[in-house]
C-alpha cells in the first residue's frame, strides 16, 4: 500500500466540506477509514467515492435529510476503485499522496505511545493479565523508538506500521479475554444498532470486518488506550 499517513486527515476534513458541516466523525466512521487502509484502498478512490456519494445525494428531490456517516459512500467508494483498476490498466496515470516524518518524530510518537501504555491499570481475571502485556508492548516502543533514533539509513515506514499494528493485536485480544462476557455484548450490540442501517450498502465481507474494527476501537478507546499506528502520528 502507498504510504498515505494523511489518510484519514484528508478522509475527514473531505467529508466535513462536502456535507457542509464540521460533523465529528464517529467511531463507526473511523473503523470503515480503518479497512479502507488496511484494504489499500488508495485515498483518491475513497475522494472520489465520497462525491460520488454526495453528488448522488444532492440530486434528490428532498435533501432536507444530510448525510450523517461514511458509510454511505460505501459502495460508491468500491465503485471508485474498480474505476481507477480499469483506467490504471488504460494507462492512465494514479495520482499519489505521500506525506513524510522525521525519525525524530516518529521516535517521539513511540515514546509518548509508551507512556500512555504504562499509566493505565486494565481490567483483568484469573490468568489473565492484560497489565503485564502492555508493559512489555510499552518496552517494545521504547526499543523501537531507540533503534528509530539511532537509524542512519532510510526507516522502512511499512515494517514499522506492521509491527506496530501486531502489538496493538496483541493488547486487543488479551483485553478481550480478561473483558466479562457482559461487556462485550454491550459493545457488540452498540455495533450492531450502527451498522444495521448500512448493512444493505455494503458487502457482507466489508460489514464483518466493520463491526470487528469498532469492537477494537471502541475497546481501546474505553481503557483510554493510544492507537499504534502512524496514521495517528
Amino acid at each position: 500500500m502507498q504510504n498515505y499517513f494523511n489518510y484519514f486527515t484528508e478522509i475527514e476534513q473531505h467529508f466535513q466540506r462536502r456535507r457542509g458541516g464540521a460533523l465529528l466523525l464517529s467511531t463507526l466512521d473511523w473503523a470503515l477509514i480503518e479497512i479502507w487502509k488496511d484494504a489499500g484502498v488508495p485515498l483518491e478512490a475513497v475522494l472520489r467515492g465520497m462525491d460520488a456519494a454526495f453528488d448522488r445525494h444532492e440530486q434528490r428531490p428532498s435533501k432536507s435529510k444530510k448525510v450523517n456517516g461514511l458509510a454511505y459512500c460505501a459502495q460508491e467508494v468500491l465503485s471508485a476503485v474498480e474505476e481507477m483498476k480499469d483506467a490504471a490498466l488504460g494507462g492512465l496515470p494514479v495520482r499519489e499522496m505521500n506525506r513524510g516524518f522525521d525519525l525524530q518524530e516518529i521516535a517521539a510518537f513511540l515514546r509518548q505511545s509508551a507512556a500512555k501504555l504504562e499509566a493505565h491499570t486494565l481490567p483483568s481475571r484469573p490468568g489473565v493479565e492484560p497489565d503485564l502485556v502492555v508493559r512489555e508492548v510499552a518496552e517494545t516502543l521504547k526499543q523501537m523508538a531507540n533503534e528509530t533514533q539511532s537509524s542512519s539509513g532510510a526507516l522502512r515506514l511499512e515494517d514499522l506500521e506492521r509491527r506496530l499494528t501486531v502489538l496493538e493485536e496483541k493488547i486487543f485480544a488479551v483485553l478481550v479475554s480478561a473483558l466479562d462476557e457482559a461487556e462485550m455484548i454491550a459493545i457488540r450490540a452498540q455495533a450492531d444498532r450502527e451498522l444495521a442501517p448500512y448493512r444493505t450498502k455494503m458487502p457482507s465481507s466489508q460489514v464483518d470486518q466493520l463491526h470487528r474494527q469498532y469492537a477494537h476501537k471502541a475497546l481501546l478507546e474505553k481503557y483510554g488506550l493510544p492507537r499504534l499506528s502512524l496514521f495517528y502520528l
